[in-house]
Parts: C-alpha cells; sequence; structure tokens
C-alpha cells in the first residue's frame, strides 16, 4: 500500500469487515469513500462519520479526490467480482487496487495482532478480547466483524496500544494475509465448502493460517480439532475448551438468569468468580479463550475478570429484541447462527435459559452451496425445536442452484409445527402465529424483519 495516498475507495463499502478499516483510515486523517448496492443502517452510521458512499453502480459517481492514482488506493471483498463497473474502470486505470484481507494484513502487521479465527466463534471472542484490552487500558485496534452494544461500532481504536485485535476469516482464505503474534483457532467445522472444494483443503487452510504465526508468538487451539498445525519453531502452543485444556473453566454455577465460572490457567492461577455479561453457555468456551489470549500478554486479573462480566455482546449475537416480564413473558432473540453446529447451540442455549418452554425457531439459509452441502445437518439441528419456520435462501455473492431451495432442508425437518414462508407471507401471518420463546437464526437479512416481528409479538393474546 502506498505510504503517501491521501483517498481511499472501497468497493462494497457496506460489509462489516470493510466498515472496520473505513473507520480506521478516517481515523487517521485519510478521505474515505466507497459504492454499495444498498443503504443499511451500518452505510448511514459511515456517511455520518464521514465516509462518502454511493448506492449507484457508476463509475462516474467516483469523487474527484478519488480519481487520481497517483494518491488513491482502492480496496474490494472477495464478493465483488471484477467485472463490477466501478472495480473495472479503477482497474482499467491502473489505480492500486486490492482485497480487504491484503489491506488488513497490511494495516496489523507493524503491529502484535491477536488473530481469532474458526468456523464459529471468532466474532464473540475477538469482541471479548478487545473490550477486555478497552476496559484494562491497554487498548487495541479492534477490526471486528460484529458491532460491539458496549460501543455501538466494530473498530476501537488506540494510539498506543502495541496491540490489533483481528476477527481472522478464513472465506477465500483471508485470514493467510495476517501475520499473528497470538492465534486462536476456535473451529474447524467443516464450512465455505464451494471456496475449498472438500474438507481437506479446509482444514489444510487453517493449517497454514498456524505456520504464519511469528516466532516468539503463540497457538491457542480449542480441544478435540481435527486440525494438524504447523506453528513455526520458537511459538508456543496452548489448547482450551470449557472443561478440559490448559486454560479450562471450573466450578461452572448456573441461577437466576447467571452463570458464573472460575477460569484456570496452565499454571494453576485461577481468576475465580468470573461473571459472564451474557450468560449462554457457548459464551463459556469463548470467555475462556479471551481471557487466555489476555492471560497471555499479561493483562491484569481484575481487568480480565471486570471485561467479561460488562461485554454485552456483539449485534446479532445472541441477542434480545423481547424479553417481557414474568415467567410467561414473550422472548424475541436473534443469532447470527448460520452453520448447523452454530444453530445448533444456539438452540440449546435457549432450552437452558428457559426449560419447559415452548421454542419456534424462523431460520433464513444463506447460500445456496452451504443449503446443498449441509442440508441434512441443518435439518437434525433445526429438529430441536418444537416449532420450524424458513425463509427462502439468502443469496449473497451466489446465483441459484438447480433443486437446492429451503425445502432441501425443510423436508427432513421433524418438529411437528413446520412450514416455508417468503417474507412478506410471514410477516402478513405473524398474527396468527402464537409464539412463546422465539429465535430467529440466520446470516443474512432476516434481521430486517424484526421490528415488525416483535411488534406483532407483543399484541398476541396469551
Amino acid at each position: 500500500m502506498s505510504k503517501d495516498f491521501k483517498s481511499i475507495y472501497f468497493v462494497g463499502a457496506g460489509g462489516i469487515g470493510m466498515a472496520a478499516l473505513e473507520r480506521y483510515f478516517l481515523d487517521n486523517g485519510k478521505q474515505v469513500a466507497g459504492y454499495d448496492r444498498t443503504a443499511t443502517d451500518l452505510t448511514r452510521a459511515l456517511e455520518k462519520e464521514g465516509v462518502e458512499i454511493s448506492y449507484v453502480e457508476d463509475p462516474d459517481t467516483i469523487p474527484a479526490y478519488c480519481r487520481d492514482k497517483r494518491d488513491t488506493v482502492v480496496v474490494y471483498t472477495a464478493a465483488i467480482h471484477e467485472s463490477e463497473p466501478i472495480l473495472k474502470w479503477f482497474l482499467d486505470n491502473g489505480f492500486e487496487v486490492m482485497l480487504r484481507a491484503k489491506a488488513l494484513g497490511i494495516v496489523t502487521r507493524n503491529s502484535k495482532a491477536l488473530c481469532f479465527s474458526g468456523t464459529h466463534g471468532k466474532t464473540t471472542t475477538s469482541s471479548m478480547a478487545a473490550h477486555i484490552l478497552q476496559v484494562s487500558g491497554v487498548g487495541s485496534n479492534a477490526f471486528l466483524g460484529g458491532v460491539l452494544r458496549n460501543y455501538g461500532t466494530n473498530f476501537l481504536l488506540s494510539k498506543t496500544s502495541p496491540y490489533s485485535v483481528v476477527e481472522a476469516d478464513e472465506f477465500n482464505r483471508s485470514f493467510h494475509e495476517l501475520t499473528p503474534y497470538i492465534a486462536v483457532v476456535s473451529a474447524t467445522d467443516p464450512d465455505h465448502l464451494d471456496i475449498y472444494g472438500n474438507y481437506e483443503n479446509y482444514l489444510e487452510s487453517f493449517a497454514h493460517f498456524t505456520e504464519l504465526i511469528e516466532p516468539g508468538g503463540v497457538l491457542l487451539l480449542h480441544t478435540g480439532l481435527k486440525l494438524k498445525p504447523r506453528p513455526r519453531p520458537g511459538v508456543k502452543t496452548y489448547t482450551y475448551s470449557i472443561d478440559e485444556g490448559d486454560f479450562h473453566a471450573a466450578r461452572v454455577r448456573k441461577g437466576d438468569g447467571e452463570i458464573v465460572f472460575d477460569f484456570v490457567a496452565p499454571d494453576g492461577s485461577v481468576i475465580a468468580d468470573v461473571k459472564l455479561g451474557v450468560p449462554v453457555e457457548i459464551n463459556i468456551d469463548n470467555a475462556v479463550a479471551a481471557m487466555a489470549v489476555c492471560w497471555l500478554i499479561k493483562v491484569p486479573a481484575q481487568a480480565i475478570k471486570e471485561g467479561i462480566a460488562t461485554f454485552m455482546g456483539a449485534k446479532r449475537r445472541f441477542e434480545f429484541w423481547l424479553k417481557e416480564p414474568g415467567s410467561h413473558g414473550h422472548v424475541v432473540i436473534d443469532d447470527y447462527a448460520h452453520h448447523p453446529n452454530e444453530i445448533m447451540a444456539s438452540i440449546k442455549s435457549v432450552r437452558d435459559l428457559y426449560p419447559g418452554r415452548k421454542l419456534t425457531v424462523i431460520f433464513q439459509p444463506h447460500l445456496y452451496t452451504r443449503t446443498r452441502d449441509f442440508a441434512p445437518e441443518f435439518a437434525r439441528a433445526l429438529s430441536l425445536a418444537d416449532e420450524c419456520y424458513m425463509l427462502p435462501i439468502y443469496p449473497a455473492r451466489e446465483e441459484p442452484i438447480a433443486g437446492v431451495s429451503s425445502e432441501l432442508i425443510m423436508k427432513d425437518v421433524t418438529c411437528p409445527v413446520k412450514k416455508v414462508y417468503s417474507k412478506e407471507n410471514l410477516l402478513s401471518s405473524i398474527h396468527l402465529l402464537n409464539f412463546d420463546i422465539l429465535l430467529t437464526v440466520g446470516a443474512g437479512d432476516i434481521v430486517d424483519l424484526l421490528p415488525r416481528i416483535c411488534e406483532e409479538v407483543k399484541k398476541q393474546q396469551r
């Protein structure tokens, strides 16, 4: 990346990962502009902060300060094809153009990068670690995959901290652009097989990621992974999980809507009575990983404990939208879960919080390829609910695949009540559906339906 560039243009400016970089460059005095297909709450927030965003796919909308290749750098997401008109204009005119992953790698290269990877868990663990560092006063430059409810942003800035906190995304092998000081691998369940072709290639990608850790750094692995890591000489390896490994939890206590546990480190030291700010079981595992990283860089124990207790979570990560009082009050929870194991963990967390109550799940599958590759696994996970409703597949970057639809999953779901709805039909039918505990899951735009869904749920007669 040119050292003397004055402006930076983002193609796909509304992506959550792109937003963190946009905020970083704004804070570093650069002029920032970009393009995205549609306006969202995130793009509107970015515009208020100073990013000039166009929603018209036309090179003429590129602002004048981004039209000189001598002082403009262009960043685009892997979901954007090089034939996209604005990106093509930059390429045809000889601009310095790079994928977001490469830009992130360059930005974090001169820091001690704390990189959180895994099929699932990386947003929550990285967010927890960033919050602990913020609470401790150590701080970090954090580039996160979710908006932290504590701060209302997915980017935290520190002019003095030696650390960056990075969500290391395996999609399109993006995390291979990073140089970790500490690398966490939370899970390696198969995913993104449209990119990798098979599970062996997926595991190999993670193995290569472990080779990128700088000498003197650390690899932190969840126990039980099929991954065969290849860290370089001089890199220490530790394991963690909820109940075993070098770092683990002990004396887990649940009750009255709270989860409390003791954090145990490899040297036998204990941080006692850690209270989860977001008290769902999967967050014990996530907290152990985040706490382990902070312990390894010598953050004081009290700051670690306070950080976990005050962590409010990232938006769309097991986020409560409605929580009526009383033992029979309606509850609406939204979760970004889009992999079968994530959905299973989310459903089990709800069951743990609300035993004996009727659970309804509304699922929006994300990607045709993921639906095709994991339809039986999705069906098994969703069958843990009492009722299952499903929306059409959210395509994101993909074109339809013949024979692949939400029905491919739904036909094997064993819930006694199940149905596929269009968005419009779901919203018009909400008043007919007798919800008790409602969980919406998916990585698409299902979240846009929640205000209307909550309105209708509140109207339901008990």
